[in-house]
């Protein structure tokens, strides 16, 4: 038994609760800063690096959000679309939530290149967070269900000789360095559906397949392969590639067409046996709603980059989870996209590999 006051005193915030409220309330960002890194001769790297007036300095990463042409151009778009986000910020006590409600549904309605500046000064903001809070961004998010992260090696950007024996020696090269599954894309430059001559697509298919047998052949049954198709297919062709590599035990048939696309997705997984995955570039929990709740797809791909940040992730994952949908986040990024990734995979419940 005890009195009023009593119980009221157990439910008083801790001095320590109250001294970190009142020391993250002093941290207010007052600089923006665009770091571009060429990794690769296809790959750049965009880092934000937001300062404070503490000293303190937080990273989100916007890469793929300009294509492959990046010029001086394409970069000041870049930079004004991150300076417009941080001005939601700048100046103002650190508030996820506040930027969110301020800034959403810009990002939104804006299109690639806005969700991804978005996505990065939500990103930077976590890691400030994190860094005055003295904690891990997965201990602010909800807490840690797992301390390892099953990965995959993405292939396809390293694998310039683009014919089976090349797709073989990187895939067996990956599974020398210790990875367990792969990816790869080997029907990029496929020819337009509708409007490239039929032997074309016949000869493209055929290369794309072959491939696949390769990497398949090179690395054993054991070893778990995903195919992504990058929406070059329409229904028919997607479900007659799909039959043609039953033999090759897909872990998933990834994008034959785009995610947007949803009755044509629904229809290609009723036509398949192979799992299906998909949703690299959407936005919110709009982006991923149709696709969970119509069970379109087996897996979903939210990326920290494009689909709102950490936050967002966590969110979209819920949903899915709510479906009996498994989240793979998309993410052929760099060491910021990874970490943040890493962060938000710790804590889902429905989380299946990292890329």
């Amino acid at each position: 038994m005890m009195n009023r006051r009593q119980l009221l005193s157990l439910a008083c915030v801790p001095a320590a609760t109250l001294a970190a409220q009142r020391k993250l309330a002093d941290v207010r960002p007052n600089a923006l800063e665009l770091i571009v890194v060429r990794a690769t001769k296809r790959t750049s790297w965009f880092f934000v690096r937001i300062k404070t007036n503490k000293g303190l300095s937080g990273l989100g990463e916007c890469s793929d959000s300009l294509g492959q042409k990046i010029d001086d151009a394409s970069l000041a778009r870049l930079r004004s679309s991150l300076e417009s986000y941080f001005a939601d910020i700048k100046d103002q006590p650190l508030s996820i939530e506040s930027y969110r409600s301020r800034a959403r549904a810009r990002a939104k309605t804006g299109g690639h290149l806005e969700g991804t500046a978005f996505s990065a000064i939500e990103q930077a903001q976590w890691d400030l967070l994190g860094k005055a809070l003295g904690a891990p961004v997965y201990q602010l998010v909800g807490g840690a269900i797992r301390t390892e992260l099953p990965v995959y090696a993405n292939i396809n950007r390293a694998t310039t000789i683009r014919t089976p024996d090349g797709f073989a020696a990187n895939a067996q090269k990956a599974v020398e360095g210790g990875f367990r599954a792969i990816k790869a894309a080997p029907f990029d430059g496929f020819p337009k559906i509708g409007s490239a001559p039929a032997e074309q697509v016949v000869k493209a298919t055929d290369l794309g397949i072959a491939c696949i047998q390769a990497m398949r052949k090179a690395i054993g049954p054991e070893i778990r392969l995903m195919i992504d198709v990058h929406s070059n297919f329409d229904v028919k062709l997607a479900i007659e590639v799909a039959k043609r590599l039953e033999p090759e035990n897909l872990g998933w048939y990834e994008e034959p067409v785009a995610p947007t696309k949803l009755e044509e997705t629904r229809a290609i997984r009723k036509g398949i046996k192979q799992p299906m995955a998909g949703g690299e570039i959407l936005f919110g929990v709009e982006g991923f709603a149709g696709l969970c709740r119509t069970k379109a797809l087996e897996i979903i791909m939210p990326d920290v980059k494009h689909c709102g940040g950490i936050l967002e992730g966590r969110n979209i994952s819920a949903l899915a989870d709510l479906e009996g949908v498994k989240v793979a986040p998309h993410n052929p990024s760099g060491p910021v996209a990874t970490a943040a990734s890493a962060q938000c995979c710790a804590t889902i419940p429905n989380f299946d590999i990292l890329e």
